[in-house]
């Protein structure tokens, strides 16, 4: 009996936000949603967030955001997100809530919005506010909290619903359903993939969800190959070449290796992304030379660049550092 590939939350997840941030709000948060003007620009502030958040001992299975939108009313605020995805209750996770909301006040003085998924197994588990009263002084935050399992008897009616954080939260849902049991677990990512198409979204949202659904639902080698004879014959009838056409994530070069790099690839283009928002908001342009210059840089280069962006007096001192790091 083959021991279980661990099931990956924490990197489909990411990629979901990052892609789909309006409509991860309104799924989760549709009152903060509603007070968000989405007609305006949103940007991802990461190097912000870095900046704050280095806490190695907290451990990885866990999504942070921290996102700039515009209310309705025409200000700009800023909105922290975090997904906690791992199996166990943890006792400090309100007071990490609180810590990460002051350390972004303190640094930046702004106010920050703190959300909360809990993605984990344990219904009663909400945690939603930390606090403490001292000699007649309270200092305390309280922060709204998406909770997975809530959803577990609304499973059918997830699958009729159009924004696509329903098929996410419904593809976690299943992956911890199906733990262990590989031919329901094909089943079900059979489904879910079926049902991508039945939508009639968009090809490019059709990808991104299949690999959200193909980050978490791991198969075996032999149960992936038939989803794979599946998709084909899928597209074949229906005169679509939607998912087929996309490399096959750690098919032929080992699952783990093909994973990183789908990861590693996703990470990249996630910042990629972040950069020429930030350069055309700090900057108001972003010229031919400088997009070429994102569009061929590494991840290490990128970061780099993320974080000179906070200071670079102008646009082309972002990019000096990559002739140093050799």
């Amino acid at each position: 009996m083959h021991e279980p590939t661990p099931d990956e939350y924490d990197s489909p997840w990411k990629d979901a936000v990052e892609r789909y941030f309006p409509e991860f709000m309104a799924f989760y948060f549709p009152d903060a949603a509603n007070l968000i003007d989405w007609s305006q620009a949103y940007t991802f502030l990461d190097q912000e967030l870095r900046a704050v958040v280095r806490d190695a001992t907290l451990g990885k299975r866990f999504v942070d955001k921290l996102v700039q939108v515009t209310l309705l009313d025409g200000a700009e605020q800023w909105v922290y997100v975090h997904i906690e995805v791992q199996g166990a209750r943890q006792a400090g996770f309100a007071k990490r809530m609180f810590t990460y909301n002051y350390r972004i006040f303190d640094r930046y003085d702004r106010p920050v919005a703190s959300l909360a998924v809990l993605a984990d197994e344990h219904p009663d588990w909400k945690p939603d506010r930390f606090g403490y009263s001292l000699l007649g002084s309270e200092t305390s935050i309280r922060f709204p909290v998406a909770k997975i399992t809530d959803y577990h008897d609304r499973l059918e009616l997830l699958l009729t619903q159009p924004n696509p954080f329903a098929i996410v939260t419904a593809a976690h849902i299943l992956t911890q359903q199906t733990r262990g049991d590989d031919a329901f677990r094909f089943q079900a990512k059979w489904r879910l993939i079926r049902l991508l198409y039945e939508r009639g979204w968009d090809k490019q949202r059709i990808i991104d969800l299949f690999q959200v659904i193909d980050w978490m639902m791991r198969l075996p080698k032999a149960l992936e190959q038939q989803l794979w004879q599946n998709i084909h014959e899928l597209e074949e009838i229906g005169k679509m070449r939607y998912i087929s056409s996309v490399e096959r994530i750690g098919m032929e070069r080992g699952m783990e290796k093909g994973m990183e790099k789908g990861m590693e690839k996703g990470m990249e283009k996630a910042e990629q992304n972040t950069l020429r928002r930030q350069i055309s908001r700090r900057f108001k342009t972003l010229p031919a030379w400088a997009e070429q210059r994102i569009d061929q840089a590494g991840q290490v280069e990128l970061e780099q660049w993320l974080d000179n962006i906070v200071d670079a007096p102008t646009l082309e001192a972002v990019f000096e550092s990559d002739n140093s790091t050799h």
